[in-house]
């Protein structure tokens, strides 16, 4: 059995992003599970539509050996994320990123997935795409110039609409 992709997304999620992994996954027959960054596994879009995942992403801490790569949906996630910086989800999510990390699993987002990856010290020394508007906030990696970079074992696109660029690449590596 082909070990699965954790597709984690945090509430709320930008759809757009988190459909094109989504569906490129379903499309190339690849498993995936999906989790929520949140007490539930109730989320929604940005724009309201309500979600309900797999899991949140305290069901995946301690089982990622069983996974092949982490695929971070961005949507309000540093906003978030600094708002609720100490809840125990967003603390969860980091310590998971470093389980990836450490086995040199695939990490691959879009966004502000380059942040949470240095903030998770996935990131550092590592070139990496990231919104605009957050690239001066990168401070253990650098910014690629690109909208899609690859280093090593991280995939990272800038925006949602960069992540056509991206996923081919993540395909590839994946089947």
């Amino acid at each position: 059995m082909k070990k699965k992709i954790a597709v984690v997304a945090v509430n709320p999620v930008n759809g757009f992003g988190l459909f094109q992994y989504l569906e490129t996954f379903f499309e190339n027959q690849i498993p995936y599970r999906t989790f929520a960054v949140a007490e539930t596994a109730d989320i929604r879009t940005n724009s309201g539509i309500p979600l309900q995942l797999d899991g949140t992403i305290s069901d995946l801490k301690g089982h990622e050996k069983e996974y092949r790569a982490l695929v971070f949906a961005c949507g309000d996630a540093m906003p978030s994320f600094m708002k609720e910086a100490e809840k125990p989800y967003n603390q969860t999510l980091l310590a998971v990123i470093r389980a990836f990390d450490e086995q040199k699993k695939i990490l691959a987002g879009h966004c502000a997935a380059a942040l949470l990856f240095e903030a998770a010290e996935a990131g550092v020394g590592k070139r990496m795409a990231v919104h605009p508007y957050a690239r001066k906030f990168l401070q253990k990696g650098t910014a690629a110039d690109e909208k899609t970079a690859i280093d090593g074992y991280l995939y990272t696109a800038e925006t949602e609409h960069a992540l056509a660029l991206l996923l081919p690449e993540i395909v590839n590596v994946l089947k």
